[in-house]
Order: C-alpha cells, then sequence, then structure tokens
C-alpha cells in the first residue's frame, strides 16, 4: 500500500499538541476596519478544536506527531 497523503490545507491550519491540536481563529484576514479592536485583539491567540472535530482532523493529518 502507498502512503497516506497529508491534506496541505489542514497541515497549515492545525498543530498537534499533547492535548490534541490547536487552531487560529477565523475572521482576521480583511475588512477589519468595521470590527471593533478588542474584537480584533479576542482573535488573535490560538484555541483547540473541538472534540467533535479530532477524528476529521485525525485523517486529514495521518502522520501528526
Amino acid at each position: 500500500m502507498p502512503k497516506m497523503k497529508t491534506k496541505k490545507g489542514a497541515a497549515k491550519r492545525f498543530k498537534k499538541t499533547a492535548n490534541g491540536f490547536k487552531r487560529g481563529y477565523a475572521n482576521k484576514s480583511h475588512i477589519l476596519t468595521k470590527m471593533t479592536t478588542k474584537r480584533k485583539r479576542n482573535l488573535r491567540g490560538t484555541d483547540m478544536i473541538d472534540e467533535s472535530d479530532i477524528k476529521q482532523v485525525k485523517s486529514m493529518l495521518p502522520y501528526a506527531k
């Protein structure tokens, strides 16, 4: 059997950690003038993906360490 390919879009969005996968927040690319400073500031960090999405992300990243 050949190796499974990693979904490159998912590899750029999710990073494996000891407790699961971390992700960035959405809605931070353009049209930011109408968004409040507080809202933009709160979108800066990272968060963990929900437990219901873990199976899907694992299938997209078969070799995540």
